[in-house]
């Protein structure tokens, strides 16, 4: 792997930030925050459940917009705002109980951590493969486990309840994003303009789909513990279980330790060897609280879930960029469209299913179903040729 010196550390700690501010604290707050504001009367399950299939699809609409946006332009104006306009919305959750205008917020805030999740990793990428430092690109991902851990103690020691308990995390994202949103514009304008011509082609050609279909499974089938396992913990576990707190502190411990892992297991395997062990780990962690109900599969949803989800998309990205020099950032918008419109389904499935009568741990077979679809999708995807 190249050595990462003081340029190198400076663009992936800029995206990184990033994916604190709109991935961890504006989106990813929602999990454990999820059975404390149903505590607090604030809305029920199922409005909980309608509440993140707005954020998700306002997810997929954000990606969709990036792949608008991925121009020198785009990169340089539309990422830093999308990333400021994240933190004030994050902000506004703090002065309204409305459901309504809950959903309206949550559907912004999607839209705008859609537009950075996928551009801000997708700029440090090209700008890495500019200087033969690709390998080094799965470190951005070290953000969002950290970012975890974070928004799990802001949950933890406020004091507050309903809507003022995102207060503090409202108060870690601004001034993060106000330090990043110019660091992410330094470096788009160190990337060369690129002629329209340079960056055109056939997204959707025959090398290409396998690894989109395997992704599209992947949206669904790591979306349900990541919006749900505290809830489900809450079903399965006595009151006053450590585990009923600690399942997500354990998520977020093992998704800090994954970026890196990942990373490195991509160079050690190759990126397309290293996809098939992480998807079928990640099958295995969503099946657990199905198979083993109890403190054994939450622990063990939490720590194959939170290792992999993110070793995920960094192979993913690498791989199809490899596959495509040239289209990294427009094969990236379109695969985090998919991952979110896939990831759409999940809250939507689960309040069906559990207005159905049925309980919120059978709910995770559909995700174990959809990761062996990924699964094997993932074994169909061609090797990359080794760059001249």
């Amino acid at each position: 792997m190249p050595r990462c010196d003081r340029a190198h550390l400076i663009a992936l700690l800029a995206a990184a930030l990033a994916l604190v501010v709109v991935h961890a604290l504006g989106r990813f707050a929602y999990t454990p925050l999820l059975p404390l504001l149903l505590d607090d009367g604030l809305f029920d399950l199922a409005q909980g459940a309608r509440l993140a299939t707005w954020n998700y699809l306002g997810y997929l609409l954000g990606a969709l917009l990036a792949l608008f946006m991925a121009n020198p332009r785009g990169l340089r104006l539309g990422l830093p705002a999308a990333l400021l306009i994240n933190a004030g919305l994050t902000l506004a959750q703090v002065f309204t109980r409305d459901i309504d205008l809950l959903a309206a917020l949550r559907l912004a805030n999607g839209i705008s951590n859609g537009v950075v999740f996928v551009l801000a990793p997708a700029l440090v990428l090209e700008w890495l493969a500019l200087r033969r430092a690709t390998a080094l690109s799965g470190l951005v991902y070290l953000g969002l486990g950290g970012g975890m851990l974070l928004c799990g103690l802001l949950v933890t020691i406020t004091p507050w309840h309903g809507p003022l308990r995102w207060l503090p995390i409202a108060l870690c994202a601004l001034p993060l994003a106000l330090l990043c949103a110019p660091m992410l514009r330094r470096l788009a304008r160190e990337l060369p303009d690129r002629p329209d011509a340079a960056i055109q082609g056939r997204l959707f050609e025959g090398r290409n789909l396998p690894l989109l279909m395997a992704y599209l499974g992947a949206g669904l089938g790591y979306i349900l513990p990541l919006t749900f396992l505290p809830a489900l913990a809450r079903e399965q576990l006595p009151v006053g279980h450590p585990l009923l707190v600690g399942n997500w502190w354990w998520t977020a411990l093992a998704c800090l330790a994954s970026a890196s892992l990942w990373n490195q297991a991509g160079a050690w395997l190759g990126d397309r060897r290293a996809l098939l062990a992480n998807y079928l780990l990640q099958l295995l962690g969503v099946a657990m609280p199905v198979l083993l109900p109890g403190p054994l599969g939450v622990m063990a949803c939490a720590l194959l879930v939170g290792g992999t989800f993110l070793g995920t998309v960094l192979l993913t990205q690498r791989l199809a960029r490899a596959l495509n020099p040239g289209q990294g950032l427009r094969l990236a918008a379109l695969l985090i469209s998919l991952y979110g419109g896939s990831q759409l389904l999940g809250p939507w499935l689960v309040g069906h299913w559990t207005g159905s009568g049925h309980s919120l741990t059978s709910s995770f077979s559909i995700g174990a179903a959809a990761l062996l679809w990924a699964l094997l999708w993932a074994w169909r995807v061609a090797e990359p040729q080794p760059t001249r």
